[in-house]
């Protein structure tokens, strides 16, 4: 299987490169500058110079875009709706690294964590980008589209266990009542995810055991 990592110099970019070259897939990396993942093939490109031509020999292409500033926040939700774009009425399937604010945590979907939870100021633009990002592609109908959202405590640095429980629409918490993953496991759904094709214009989610 062929798939690209779109930001794949990312902390969570690079785990997915990883994780996906171990199950023994061809892996590129897309990137803006120099290559530092574990993939041998690289493109060296901004996400909004990509070509559908760049695209077309994947089977899946992974966006991994990150942004944390209300300067750049913007470059999410445009990221998503770009790459949707290139892959309209194509067989590859995109996937998108998600957020955990837009979950639900009633069964009627009314109400999100965002919603119920006192976030920081500073924290509310990536998390309505990542909102804005999801409502965009559920208008994709001619895209074969997965947005794979993370628990909500999301560790940069926690552990790879190999395990991880699959959720939908709604918030999901573990054993322990808590709603966390590290990258690394979230790498292993993301990947997971790749090679079922299990949940074509879904949103998923993932949350340690």
């Amino acid at each position: 299987m062929k798939i690209a990592i779109v930001a794949a110099n990312g902390k969570a970019g690079r785990l997915i490169v990883r994780e996906a070259i171990d199950r023994g897939m061809d892996v590129t990396a897309i990137v803006r500058g120099e290559n530092r993942t574990d993939a041998e093939k690289v493109i060296s490109k901004d996400v909004f110079d990509l070509t559908a031509q760049d695209l077309e020999s994947f089977d899946a292409v992974v966006d991994a875009v990150g942004a944390w500033t209300p300067e750049t926040v913007h470059t999410i939700p445009d990221a998503a709706v770009y790459l949707a774009d290139l892959l309209k009425a194509r067989e590859t399937r995109l996937l998108v690294v998600g957020g955990a604010g837009s979950l639900f945590v009633d069964p009627q979907h009314t109400k999100t964590v965002l919603d119920v939870t006192p976030f920081p100021d500073a924290a509310l633009p990536v998390i309505r980008a990542h909102q804005k990002a999801l409502d965009a592609l559920r208008n994709c109908t001619d895209v074969r589209w997965t947005y794979i959202s993370p628990a909500g405590d999301f560790q940069a640095d926690g552990a790879r266990t190999g395990s991880y429980i699959l959720g939908g629409e709604e918030l999901v918490l573990n054993s322990k009542g808590e709603s966390v993953i590290s990258y690394a496991d979230y790498a292993i759904a993301m990947v997971d995810e790749i090679e079922s094709g299990a949940h074509i214009r879904e949103r998923i989610s993932v949350v340690s055991v």
